[in-house]
């Protein structure tokens, strides 16, 4: 891998900017001025390497992880390789029943150059990483770039599955934000954080995520992570992110190809594409555009609607509360993650008995308090196939790792007390609070998803007592959103911030969600959002997926992946109908309710995906 370090990047580009100023071009074009770059590291990524699977190729996705040969200290290198592992992984049902690359998606080899730096919105105190993959076969006669938000907050490879897979093949130049969030993780004990090469270092250079200086790191925070402690609040900013990616890919465009610079968005089509969070991003960016998108595409996207719908963190954590004892109804008795060996899990049970003991539930029992709680959530909205799938998400401890670190950062606490007495921490295999290893440290970068818990770091409770230790936590962040102190006054106003405004009119934009998506449900999210956008006067491209949830990649969990179908086949399906219609004209298909068949206990064939239109 060849590498080299431009520090002359900001200066450059706003040279080659101004160079192009004979030609008008709406504002939004123009903010490539105003947008703050670090240096520029260029990587090339041939012989035994490549831009969509680091080597690996499909094969090596579904293999064993990648290792170090230096547990302490990867090289860039392999702390890249991982990372992309990971990330497809985290995202792609690659399981041995899920026949990707056989009727669906590929993972071929792409050579080329990766281009990448810290960014920093104006306003914000941490960057964000972004980074731009420029494929050898790039095609300059047809100028394309995909730009795309990591889902969830995962680090910056975090969409590769999805927009790498699609574009780099076709040709197209992929940029990549963190979108303010990112495994750029910061040990509080060594004083080190994560270089632009995903190595660790210290505070002398230019990471990822640090404190500020001088600032007094609350002693609950022995890890920090940048979604949770930058003391912004990304989310509101997710728009701004995506469309600073986009410019920041025109300006590696100009470094790979000074010979047909400049590239401009009147010379090169842009479209904008991601899932989950990164599908709430691109719709924010298609809201803030002034003509540098010519179009979206939004797979489950977390988005609040102008009018309607439900924000995140009211679902999410209204579901860590009541879905544990909600699941204790018999009727999930055959759910993949409400049962261990066939029995409810003990905490669940506890958590009917604390609700009804705090005066919450009102159940003689535990039967009656169990359907208490499933009709308070289907009250608020909640459909029975997201129910059934959210099963999986309380399981895994994700609806309260999320309402946690969204808590943080909607109150921008930053390196202080986090809210509700919670904090990120080392943890050894007994569960038990640890400084972090060396080793631990360095894995963070490739191994971790954003949020804890996982890559050996989770969530302090300090308020964890009594037979349900998660319940006072719990009740706390619930608080939040529905109490009018002070904290729920500012909580409640950032989490406003995040409401979407319409899209710029005449953007193309498609939409495609799961109708039985239990972490991002369609009926709090898309279904209100499309709604409202047809209310004035848009018409987007809504496809509604039977029988898909959020997570492909649990697809491959012994039967979970039975009642479903992967949704990865309709996101490429989008993209391609997207593609068609910018570069060619094509007409958008009609929205639709695609009809599936769940995979069952074999292999994935393609019948039961449906007629994808």
């Amino acid at each position: 891998m060849n590498i080299l370090v431009r520090t002359g990047f900001l200066a450059s580009t706003v040279a080659a900017l101004a160079a192009c100023a004979s030609n008008p071009v709406p504002a939004e074009k123009k903010a490539m001025a105003d947008d703050t770059f670090g240096a520029m590291r260029t990587t090339v990524h041939r012989d035994g390497d490549d831009l969509l699977s680091a080597g690996l190729g499909l094969a090596g996705l579904r293999g064993a992880q990648p290792t170090f040969a230096d547990s302490q200290r990867p090289t860039a290198s392999e702390a890249r390789r991982r990372a992309i592992y990971t990330s497809w992984r985290g995202i792609a049902d690659l399981g041995p029943l899920g026949s990707y690359g056989e009727i669906y998606g590929a993972v071929p080899v792409v050579t080329g150059r990766e281009y990448s730096a810290f960014a920093t919105l104006a306003g914000a105190r941490a960057p964000h990483r972004v980074l731009t993959q420029v494929p050898d076969l790039f095609d300059r006669d047809r100028r394309c770039v995909v730009v795309t938000a990591s889902s969830g907050s995962r680090g910056i490879y975090g969409a590769i599955s999805l927009a790498g897979a699609w574009g780099l093949a076709r040709g197209c130049a992929v940029a990549y934000t963190d979108k303010g969030a990112g495994s750029g993780y910061y040990d509080v004990a060594s004083a080190t954080g994560v270089r632009l090469d995903g190595t660790r270092g210290d505070a002398a250079e230019p990471l990822e995520f640090a404190p500020p200086a001088g600032a007094e790191v609350a002693s609950s925070q022995a890890v920090l992570v940048k979604h949770a402690h930058s003391g912004d609040n990304p989310e509101a900013d997710w728009g701004r992110h995506v469309l600073q990616a986009a410019r920041f890919a025109l300006a590696a465009l100009d470094e790979a190809f000074p010979d047909q610079a400049p590239f401009t968005p009147d010379n090169t089509r842009i479209i904008a594409a991601g899932l989950s969070n990164g599908g709430g991003a691109v719709l924010r960016a298609a809201e803030a555009d002034d003509g540098l998108l010519d179009g979206v595409v939004a797979i489950e996207p977390n988005i609040w609607a102008g009018q309607g719908g439900r924000a995140l963190y009211d679902y999410t954590s209204e579901a860590a509360l009541l879905l544990p004892c909600a699941l204790v109804d018999a009727r999930f008795d055959d759910v993949p993650f409400a049962r261990t060996n066939g029995l409810v899990p003990p905490a669940w049970r506890a958590r009917c008995a604390t609700l009804h003991a705090d005066g919450r539930l009102t159940g003689a029992d535990e039967p009656a308090r169990a359907k208490e709680a499933l009709e308070r959530l289907r009250g608020t909205g909640w459909t029975e196939p997201a129910l059934a799938s959210a099963a999986a998400s309380i399981a895994l401890d994700l609806a309260r790792a999320v309402s946690v670190t969204y808590a943080a950062a909607y109150l921008r606490s930053g390196v202080g007390d986090m809210p509700c007495g919670y904090g990120f921490s080392a943890f050894d295999a007994g569960g038990r609070v640890h400084a972090p290893t060396a080793t631990e440290r360095a894995a963070w970068w490739s191994d971790a998803s954003g949020i804890p818990p996982g890559a050996a770091i989770g969530l302090v409770d300090t308020r964890g007592t009594g037979p349900d230790p998660e319940l006072p936590g719990l009740l706390c962040l619930n608080q939040l959103w529905t109490q009018s102190d002070a904290a729920g006054e500012r909580l409640r106003g950032n989490v406003a911030k995040t409401r979407a405004r319409l899209p710029r009119e005449g953007l193309p934009v498609a939409i495609v969600h799961g109708v039985a998506d239990g972490l991002v449900p369609i009926a709090f999210t898309s279904d209100p959002y499309v709604r409202w956008l047809e209310a004035n006067g848009r018409q987007p491209m809504y496809w509604r997926v039977a029988n898909a949830q959020h997570f492909d990649a649990f697809l491959a969990f012994p039967g979970f992946g039975d009642r479903y179908v992967p949704m990865m086949p309709y996101a490429y399906a989008a993209l391609d109908h997207l593609w068609a219609h910018v570069s060619g004209g094509s007409p958008l298909p009609a929205g639709r309710d695609i009809a599936t068949t769940p995979r069952g206990k074999g292999v994935l064939g393609a019948s039961q995906l449906g007629a994808i239109p």
